[in-house]
């Protein structure tokens, strides 16, 4: 859903991608898919999908129980999302690389180009029924990784949202990523790299924030999910969604929903949120 990267990293993740498909057999087709600052790269291979993904070589290995590999064990089968068929990690001099085989998922992804939506996709009532299931079940499952951890909360808080941070934050398994371009129609829940424990209301928040630009939508979300935001704990969830959003926007993201995002914190907190300075809090 990102724009390919720069002319180095796109030869190199082309070049791995292609290895991993070599060694695991597969053929791909059409043009690949990109995530962030060229991180990620994904093809279609028949009724598969291959992702391989990089970092630095220090990064090496798979924790686990996280990720989709830990997803593919602990998340709930009645939980739509792609089944996991292979893996294969390696490392060069300086990189290491996980490729991940799964079912390709033909149901069109909902916002295929950025995470937030500027129109309303007209999803039906069963649409949101699915994802109002596919959020509590996944809420029953054993999440190994702390998603948004206590010591951002604490700084991000004051510094995002000008607000001191909870003395308690109630946590529940959750997808941790769940934005436009991760959900498809029907419905199914791409990039499982960061579920685990996140705060109460954390998911539908961060879906709300992806929603801003159409307050229709925003507001379907609000009472889809109300007998979760509505809760003090829910709130709380739906705050640090916020506050990584504008930690986003301080980063140079998201212009078009900055005074949107702000507006809402300012709905929740009573209290306008400061201009902050680039940030290198980490989630």
């Amino acid at each position: 859903m990102h724009s390919p990267p720069d002319e180095e990293t796109r030869l190199r993740m082309e070049a791995a991608h292609a290895h991993a498909a070599a060694l695991l057999g597969l053929t791909c087709t059409g043009a690949p898919v990109w995530g962030f600052l060229g991180c990620t790269i994904s093809r279609r291979a028949g009724v598969l999908w291959l992702r391989v993904a990089s970092t630095a070589k220090a990064n090496a290995g798979r924790k686990q129980g996280e990720g989709s590999v830990g997803a593919s064990v602990l998340v709930p089968d009645d939980v739509p999302r792609p089944r996991l068929h292979d893996v294969l990690d390696w490392t060069d001099d300086t990189y290491a690389y996980k490729a991940e085989v799964a079912d390709y998922v033909p149901h069109p992804v909902i916002s295929p180009d950025r995470p937030d939506l500027a129109h309303d996709p007209g999803l039906p009532d069963e649409w949101w029924g699915s994802l109002r299931q596919a959020l509590h079940r996944l809420g029953h499952a054993e999440g190994v990784r702390v998603t948004v951890r206590s010591g951002w909360i604490d700084k991000a808080f004051p510094q995002f949202l000008g607000i001191p941070a909870p003395e308690k934050i109630e946590r529940v398994t959750g997808h941790g990523d769940l934005h436009w371009g991760n959900l498809t129609a029907p419905l199914a829940l791409l990039d499982w790299e960061r579920w685990g424990q996140v705060p109460v209301g954390y998911d539908p928040g961060l879906l709300h924030t992806n929603s801003l630009l159409v307050p229709g939508l925003a507001a379907r979300i609000r009472d889809e999910f109300s007998s979760i935001l509505g809760t003090p704990a829910g709130r709380i969830g739906e705050l640090a969604a916020l506050a990584e959003m504008l930690q986003a926007v301080a980063r140079g993201w998201y212009p078009e929903l900055a005074p949107l995002l702000a507006e809402r914190a300012t709905e929740l907190t009573s209290v306008q949120p400061p201009v902050a300075e680039h940030s290198e809090i980490t989630a």
